[in-house]
């Protein structure tokens, strides 16, 4: 589990970020970040609807996103908030498939070393 004070939880930060944001994509995801003033990156996860009706697929797809941060978060440039967002249904990959296509992602990005 990803710690509370590295989520994104208040709906004017996601504004902020959503409005000042540089966005990145991939096949599977996408992601918004801007600067903050912390000494440490947050993040914050997005799945919509129209990806799937079924909030369990949902869920699913944000622990796997969340895992996934957590397992790379030493590697991540501090001082971004960043939301990543679903683009498509992987509620059926594996944990490790999950955690390679979020990795690439942050690379494409330019937050992991």
């Amino acid at each position: 589990m990803l710690k509370k004070d590295l989520r994104i939880r208040k709906q004017r930060d996601f504004d902020r970020i959503f409005k000042e944001g540089v966005f990145f994509s991939s096949g599977y995801l996408a992601l918004k970040l801007a600067k903050n003033d912390l000494f440490y990156s947050r993040f914050g996860f997005v799945v919509s609807n129209k990806i799937s009706k079924q909030a369990v697929k949902r869920n699913r797809m944000k622990r796997l996103l969340r895992e996934s941060i957590r397992t790379s978060y030493k590697n991540i440039v501090p001082g971004f908030d960043v939301v990543v967002m679903a683009r498509a249904d992987f509620s059926e990959k594996k944990m490790t498939e999950a955690k390679d296509i979020v990795d690439n992602l942050l690379k494409k990005s330019g937050l992991c070393t």
